[in-house]
């Protein structure tokens, strides 16, 4: 199913397995606003709940149906083990809203709505012979876009000391470092996928910016209806002036970033494998509070 001209990151026997990890997270002591008198930075957080849970199914979903397409054993192995990640982060999240909606962020009707433009916009759509190849590989590769977002954010979080200085909540940290460390960890799976079954720089480029063009409004109407639907009456009038200082102070990650890291991910040269650093992500990993116990 490969375009002729189509290349793939070469996968070898000595290279690092993807796994899915057993983790645990109690959120039963974690308040509304788990980031100290930082009310904003925290919805930007609870952005990952919100979304991420039905985005990460939907993707799950195409790298099945991508399977039957690979050749390569060893990739696919790594996109088995991708979906079983996936799987993990979506119920992990899922556990962190139903928290948060306990004690008072009501967001069901949210979720419902998201959940169906996930489907609509991400869905199999039901089709058949050449229609249903043909939109899979626009899948795949809008995916492998989404995903170099998730990897750079991965590597902020893993990075950045700001969120621990505040004095974040220690579940939600781990909770938002493990996921990020595994992002790092299978940068290049989705990407690979994309490149096997398809390879198409056009395709690549077009589908690229739209990843680009869903995540940003999504990510912003979604904490503007987080910051709206939070019961506290001391979160403050004006989530823009928090957004702009949480920026500047780098407690969150730069909405800029949807549109500084476009180069380099549209450069024909480009291979996720550039992206963030494996030892990190891995150390992060074997001493996650959550992935040990």
């Amino acid at each position: 199913m490969a375009d002729d001209g189509a290349t793939s990151h070469p996968y070898r026997e000595e290279a690092h397995a993807i796994h899915a990890r057993d983790v645990h997270f109690d959120f039963s002591s974690v308040p509304m606003h788990y980031i100290p008198g930082e009310v904003l930075a925290t919805h930007v957080t609870n952005v990952m709940h919100l979304v991420l849970p039905e985005g990460e199914r939907a993707m799950a979903a195409c790298l099945g149906e991508a399977l039957p397409y690979i050749t390569d054993e060893r990739l696919r192995e790594e996109v088995t083990g991708f979906i079983g990640q996936e799987s993990m982060h979506a119920s992990s999240h899922e556990g962190a809203r139903n928290h948060l909606q306990s004690i008072g962020l009501d967001v069901e009707a949210y979720v419902s709505k998201v959940a169906w433009l996930v489907d609509r916009v991400l869905g199999d759509h039901g089709l058949g012979g050449r229609a249903k190849e043909q939109w899979l590989r626009e899948r795949l590769g809008l995916f492998a876009g989404m995903e170099h977002f998730t990897a750079v954010i991965g590597e902020w979080l893993l990075e950045s000391q700001v969120l621990e200085e505040l004095g974040m909540h220690p579940t939600m940290l781990d909770l938002v470092r493990w996921h990020g460390a595994e992002e790092v960890e299978h940068r290049s799976v989705v990407f690979d996928a994309y490149m096997h079954v398809d390879g198409g720089y056009a395709r690549r480029f077009r589908t690229g910016l739209l990843a680009s063009g869903l995540l940003l409004p999504l990510f912003i109407f979604s904490t503007a209806y987080l910051y709206r639907r939070d019961p506290s009456p001391a979160k403050g009038r004006y989530w823009l002036r928090q957004f702009a200082s949480a920026t500047v102070r780098g407690v969150i990650p730069s909405f800029t970033t949807f549109f500084t890291e476009m180069p380099r991910y549209l450069s024909r040269g480009f291979h996720p494998s550039q992206l963030g650093s494996m030892d990190s992500a891995l150390r992060y990993l074997a001493h996650s509070p959550a992935a040990r116990g």
